[in-house]
């Protein structure tokens, strides 16, 4: 009866052994197939910025051009702009017009040479890039087209894990006309995704001009200056402020100007760039270096080039 109880005793030891060592091997099979997939975004991420940052061969119009002199030929006004075309029909005389003043920082945009058939090879679900100099940020930006959480924890190739994706919900239009764009993205251990947002802790950062470029599917680079980033409670932007109305949008955007004020937490303001409810605005979010659930590490810039 004893020699019994021992023999089932061993067994049960066995069985749990095995338990263990299969549990060992399941955990290690994921946190490498874990890693394979963060190698591989990576990789994906690296040949998209290199073929995206390469030199075109094709010389880009020069703005300065004379594009809309008319031409000799009677079938030419048709590549005209309207004002281009009511020169060559002698219906208006433009040429006294004051042109509107284009900020330095939109005409010195820098350009991209991107493929966007290319881009939807990768992943349809692409449809802007975003480019922050002074950080690493050289991104295509995401949007699921029904699941919002999908790429908090997915990757470009649908593989789930880290490093994820830049990313937008379908709270936000596609074509940056919102009062407010929110865009998310990790704040990694290795200078990739968002975490190098956290350069504009630094408040010279800040307080010099720093732009937020974004370029889109219809061949625009939308052109926002930085004027705040501050560490800011972790509720939903979109879901917690309706920035449609004009005097929630107020509200919203006096409260970032005044972070430095109110808040104890970090809040670089640059206080000589004017804010308004007619302006449109851009929210890039991670999180803090703590890895505070509580909290994100917001970066606000505004359009120069609505």
């Amino acid at each position: 009866m004893y020699s019994n109880n021992k023999g089932s005793g061993n067994k049960i030891w066995l069985y749990a052994g095995m338990l263990l060592a299969l549990a060992a091997v399941i955990g290690a099979v994921y946190i490498a197939v874990r890693y394979k997939n963060r190698i591989d975004a990576e990789n994906t991420y690296r040949e998209l910025s290199e073929n995206v940052n390469a030199v075109s061969d094709e010389q880009p119009q020069d703005p300065a051009d004379p594009v809309n002199d008319v031409p000799d030929t009677e079938d030419a006004p048709q590549g005209l702009s309207p004002e281009g075309l009511l020169q060559a029909s002698g219906e208006g005389d433009v040429s006294g017009n004051e042109e509107e003043e284009i900020p330095e920082a939109v005409s010195d945009a820098p350009g991209k040479n991107i493929d966007w058939d290319e881009l939807h090879q990768t992943n349809p679900d692409i449809y802007a890039w975003i480019y922050v100099p002074g950080t690493s940020v050289d991104y295509p930006v995401l949007q699921h087209p029904s699941n919002n959480e999908y790429y908090l924890n997915h990757n470009l190739d649908g593989s789930y894990g880290f490093p994820g994706v830049i990313y937008t919900e379908n709270y936000n239009s596609k074509d940056f006309t919102d009062p407010n764009t929110v865009i998310y993205g990790h704040n990694m251990d290795n200078t990739t995704m968002f975490s190098t947002l956290h350069n504009f802790r630094n408040p010279d950062m800040v307080s010099e001009p720093h732009y937020i470029y974004i370029y889109t599917e219809d061949g625009r680079t939308l052109v926002y200056e930085i004027y705040a980033a501050y560490i800011y409670p972790s509720i939903h932007l979109l879901l917690n402020f309706d920035v449609k109305n004009d005097y929630i949008f107020e509200q919203y955007l006096r409260n970032i100007s005044n972070m430095d004020l109110t808040s104890s937490d970090l809040a670089n303001i640059r206080h000589d760039i004017d804010v308004t409810v007619d302006d449109r605005i851009i929210t890039l979010s991670t999180c803090t270096t703590d890895h505070d659930a509580s909290k994100r590490f917001l970066v606000t810039g505004v359009l120069l080039n609505p």
